[in-house]
């Protein structure tokens, strides 16, 4: 539906002004609906965005920016929480905004926590119709959400879904098309920059038409209208586009077994059938006739007749599609189900030069993913690295071959390939003095250089490092890794999955 704001809930020793004027300068900047819809609610105000400068957005965490010298900052509460701490109180105003269906975004700046947002997405009116539909069809409905899982449990029970996978990154949806294509073929509906990726993997991509660019791009249907009651209307055209074209190609090959050997004399030995040659030709103007017209039957066909349910409705068993993703990455309206065996792959990270958006990931992630053992590929333009999951040993030169064909340069491996079980020691450090991309990879390169350091994932953002390691690294090494790259190393932040 048409995101709104619903709450405005400033923290203690700020006020709904700040608030709103820094949520308004972040928002302003960004194409999220979410964002859309706080930017909207201020420019009724009459407010008026002010400028920042090195803007930066997070998929699937939030934005930054830089506004008088002082860093703002919003998304939710995880990655603010990064910056400054978040009071129980406010933590618990979040849930209740959570429970009741809404997304609360945290905004701050600098190290003060300036308060929540409220952004209530409500449901299309004809979007309950439309997955009813599907599932009357027989199909399974799973809606995939970087929302958190109470927010998204009450709008999926709104719409009627089978299944919700809440908390949800960019990469995890194009990994739950995997899941699912295992179980059968895989529809995708998205209008956003982060279901591009999911859109692209699925079996057929539907981009809503008011959508973004690169999802459009990446999906084989569009939906002019925008209208979720198009998106059965249009599986039901295809099934009844194959169904005719089932039946042409029958009554084709029916009437040229019979026609030809008759018209070629073959009968008239063995049952004295013959055919004049006129009407030979006339019998197969004839054949042609019947198939264009059976073709253009179709124009009568009624678009949006839900007609008969052919699913569930009609007897079909509902099918087990639980999804082993990971703490907070599903969840189903109703009960949990079992968790199934993920396939047994190997992570390898990798440098690439010279991705500046979402449609270089794309270009980069369909080039690595047609080399065969590679399961999938998950760019980070931002970043320049792309992770990659290993179904089978890959020769580097190819992954470089492969890259350099997509118009870019491989600068090497971040991270070498490891079962993707055996997950590396976690550590996050801050860090004075990063101010934008290319900090990052002098701090990257720095870190990545000592022993122990398998990765090192710079936020110049929020001033903060999250590194894995394959063994113990110390303090002081690594206080001095980021001296000699020109900044100040401020302490650890978190270790161990943070």
């Amino acid at each position: 539906g048409e995101p709104r704001v619903t709450d405005i809930l400033p923290a203690p020793g700020s006020d709904g002004t700040r608030l709103l004027a820094a949520a308004f300068a972040l928002e302003s900047k960004s194409e999220h609906p979410l964002a859309r819809a706080v930017a909207a609610h201020c420019e009724s105000l009459g407010m008026k965005a002010p400028e920042v400068s090195d803007f930066r957005a997070l998929p699937g965490h939030g934005l930054s920016a830089s506004l008088g010298g002082k860093e703002l900052a919003g998304g939710n509460m995880r990655f603010i929480a990064r910056g400054c701490p978040v009071p129980p109180a406010m933590a618990e105003d979040a849930k209740r905004l959570a429970a009741e269906g809404k997304t609360p975004l945290f905004f701050r700046s600098g190290n003060e926590l300036l308060g929540i947002i409220a952004v209530a997405d409500t449901i299309k009116d004809d979007s309950r119709a439309a997955v009813q539909q599907l599932r009357d069809m027989g199909l399974h409905v799973v809606m995939l959400t970087g929302d958190n899982k109470l927010t998204a449990r009450a709008i999926g029970a709104q719409a009627g879904v089978d299944h919700v996978a809440a908390g949800v990154l960019p990469g995890g949806k194009e990994r739950i098309m995997r899941r699912l294509q295992e179980r059968g073929q895989v529809v995708m509906v998205g209008d956003g920059i982060n279901d591009a990726p999911a859109l692209t993997r699925a079996d057929t991509g539907i981009a809503i038409g008011s959508g973004t660019d690169i999802a459009i791009d990446a999906a084989d249907v569009v939906l002019m209208k925008s209208r979720l009651t198009d998106v059965p209307a249009a599986i039901r055209l295809s099934r009844a586009t194959l169904r005719n074209i089932r039946e042409n190609l029958f009554w084709a090959f029916i009437y040229n077994i019979i026609g030809i050997p008759l018209a070629a004399g073959a009968f008239s030995g063995l049952f004295g059938w013959e055919m004049d040659p006129m009407f030979c030709a006339a019998a197969m103007s004839l054949s042609s006739f019947c198939v264009v017209s059976n073709a253009l039957r179709l124009n009568f066909f009624r678009l949006h007749d839900a007609g008969r349910p052919e699913g569930r409705s009609a007897g079909l068993q509902p099918m087990d599609i639980s999804l082993d993703l990971g703490e907070g990455d599903a969840g189903s309206p109703g009960e949990d189900g079992p968790r199934t065996e993920a396939p047994a792959l190997r992570r390898l990270s990798i440098y690439v030069d010279g991705m500046m958006c979402a449609h270089c990931e794309m270009r980069v992630k369909d080039a690595l993913q047609a080399l065969e053992g590679v399961a999938s590929a998950l760019p980070h333009h931002e970043e320049g690295i792309v992770d990659m999951e290993l179904a089978a040993d890959v020769d580097e030169g190819h992954i470089s071959a492969a890259v350099t064909s997509a118009g870019y340069e491989y600068r090497g491996i971040v991270r070498a390939a490891q079962p993707t079980g055996m997950e590396p020691k976690r550590l996050r450090i801050r860090v004075d003095g990063m101010m934008c991309a290319h900090c990052e990879m002098r701090v990257k390169d720095a870190l990545q250089a000592l022993d122990g350091v398998a990765a090192a994932f710079p936020h110049h953002g929020d001033g903060t490092v999250d590194m894995e390691l394959a063994a113990d690294v110390s303090e002081k090494d690594l206080a001095g890794a980021i001296a000699a790259a020109g900044y100040a190393y401020k302490g650890t932040a978190g270790q161990d999955g943070l």
